[in-house]
C-alpha cells in the first residue's frame, strides 16, 4: 500500500519535519514460505522525492533496498531497534496480517540520505519469521 499521508510526531521527530507534513507512506508485506515474515513501512516525506529519488514514490512491487543499496551515496544511520506493544501504531498495522496477535513484536528502523533528502524506513519482524528459522 502506498498513499499519502500527513506524518506522526514520531516520524517528524526523527525525519526533523514538522508534524503536519505530507509524507508518502509505503508499506509491504514480505513473505517466507508462504507466510508473512515482515511488515516494511518506508516513510518518505514530499519533499525527499525530487532529484535523484524522484522516482522512489512510483515503485511499485520493485524493492526499495535495491535503490537504495545500489547508490555508494546513501547513508544510512546506524539500526535501532524496538519492542512494539499492541498500542503501538506500527504493531496494529503489522497485526493486521497475523491470526494469533503476541504480546509484543520486534522493529528495527534507520533513515536513509542523500543529498540531504531522507527516507524512514522500518521492519517489524513477525512471528513466522521465528518460526521459520
Amino acid at each position: 500500500m502506498v498513499k499519502y499521508a500527513k506524518s506522526t510526531q514520531e516520524e517528524a521527530d526523527l525525519l526533523h519535519l514538522a508534524t503536519d507534513n505530507t509524507v508518502l507512506r509505503r508499506e509491504v508485506l514480505l513473505y517466507g514460505n508462504d507466510l508473512p515474515v515482515v511488515f516494511a513501512q518506508s516513510i518518505l516525506p514530499r519533499k525527499s522525492l525530487y532529484g535523484e529519488w524522484r522516482r522512489l514514490g512510483m515503485l511499485g512491487n520493485k524493492p526499495l533496498g535495491a535503490v537504495l543499496f545500489a547508490n555508494p551515496k546513501v547513508k544510512r544511520t546506524p539500526l535501532s531497534y524496538k519492542k512494539l506493544s499492541p498500542n503501538h501504531a506500527l504493531y496494529r498495522r503489522a497485526a493486521r496480517y497475523l491470526m494469533d496477535k503476541p504480546a509484543f513484536l520486534w522493529a528495527r528502523r534507520s533513515v536513509f540520505s542523500l543529498n540531504c533528502a531522507n527516507i524512514m524506513v522500518t521492519e517489524v519482524f513477525l512471528p513466522h519469521l521465528v518460526a521459520s528459522a
